[in-house]
């Protein structure tokens, strides 16, 4: 992280999803990838002004190049190359195809990928191609394999669901195996080909958050949480060295967070799918700093529900993108976090009012 981070002036993150074109049809897409590219995709120009822009944020902008399938872009090392020489962090997250070669990947590097992050959804290639309804393993290894001959530190997303939670500790056996800088477990929202998939029990999670601890502590690679800040609230309570925790605060949709589209559209996440604008009719910066969506969701001591009285909620918020697909509104509170508040009588997201136990703190 940067040393002088300001969410309510720069996301820590911002990704750009270059396209939705996708040799992929994975049942848990958020983009609800098509193979071919859509026409009214930003253009390279069009790309290379919303990286100029980005530069107002500041020096050293983390950027995320997403999909789809960033290789469907003959323009990709162009843009790579583009957003390196302003300074950004250029990063990548490619599909695991036969279209990412040893060759494309030194490329990459050879652009300036700072970083590029696989998916890998179970350990061998028989479950992670049935999660996926692909065959994508032995290209996701060749791939991982070729990021760290070329020089690129690798990064693995795993997606935690019901299918796949079991698998998690091959999983990180795996990541330790390939070499990887940071493990990013993804919890599931139900948002695109996602929402065929069940999610694990609030119960479980809290569960996972505790062994995704463990795992931090015993392995040399990093692991970070997607859609599920409250792991930052579980590290807090086990008394772990959480300084920089609360002096940034928690990362989240829209604070701290940006994702633009691949037609332009600005939205806090690419999980949670409400527009604050287009960067063909104003700066990224803009739309991030000074529209009304960003800025209600900087506010958590404007959250609803238990996630608006939580005494974590500068730190955690909760998942804005889940609160979103499950209620409608963005400001409410993320059904996958069993802990209540001491005190806390309010109403309670239905995945706990239908009998999930509420955790409350260890010193309750």
């Amino acid at each position: 992280m940067l040393d002088d981070f300001d969410a309510d002036r720069r996301p820590l993150v911002l990704i750009w999803e270059v396209t939705q074109a996708c040799g992929l049809a994975c049942r848990h897409c958020r983009a609800d990838a098509k193979p071919k590219r859509h026409p009214d995709e930003l253009t390279t120009a069009e790309g290379k002004r919303l990286l100029d822009d980005a530069a107002a944020f500041g020096d050293g902008q983390l950027v995320v190049l997403s999909g789809g399938d960033p290789l469907a872009r003959e323009d990709l090392t162009e843009l790579v190359a583009y957003g390196d020489g302003l300074g950004h962090r250029m990063t990548i997250t490619p599909s695991g195809t036969a279209s990412l070669t040893p060759d494309r990947v030194a490329a990459l590097a050879d652009a300036g990928i700072r970083r590029m992050a696989l998916s890998l959804d179970g350990a061998t290639r028989e479950r992670h191609d049935r999660f996926r309804g692909e065959e994508s393993f032995a290209d996701t290894l060749t791939a991982a394999r070729a990021a760290r001959e070329a020089g690129i530190p690798l990064q693995v997303n795993t997606t935690v669901c019901a299918e796949t939670v079991d698998e998690l500790p091959a999983i990180r056996d795996r990541v330790r195996e390939l070499g990887a800088v940071l493990w990013s477990v993804f919890f599931l929202v139900p948002v695109g080909r996602g929402r065929i998939l069940d999610p694990v029990s609030p119960q479980r999670a809290e569960t996972v958050m505790e062994w995704l601890h463990d795992v931090a502590e015993a392995e040399r690679f990093g692991v970070k949480t997607t859609e599920a800040p409250f792991y930052r609230r579980v590290g807090l309570q086990r008394g772990g060295d959480e300084t920089g925790v609360r002096r940034r605060g928690g990362v989240t949709a829209g604070r701290g967070f940006a994702f633009v589209s691949h037609t332009g559209e600005t939205y806090p996440s690419g999980f949670l799918p409400k527009s604050a604008g287009n960067v063909r009719d104003r700066s990224v910066v803009d739309i991030y700093r000074n529209t009304e969506l960003f800025e209600s969701l900087r506010e958590p001591d404007e959250f609803a529900g238990k996630c608006g009285a939580c005494e974590f909620r500068h730190v955690c918020g909760g998942s804005r993108s889940r609160a979103f697909a499950a209620t409608g509104d963005p400001l409410g509170s993320d059904p996958l976090c069993p802990y209540v508040p001491e005190g806390y009588d309010g109403e309670l997201p239905e995945t706990l009012s239908d009998g999930e136990s509420g955790v409350r703190d260890a010193a309750d």
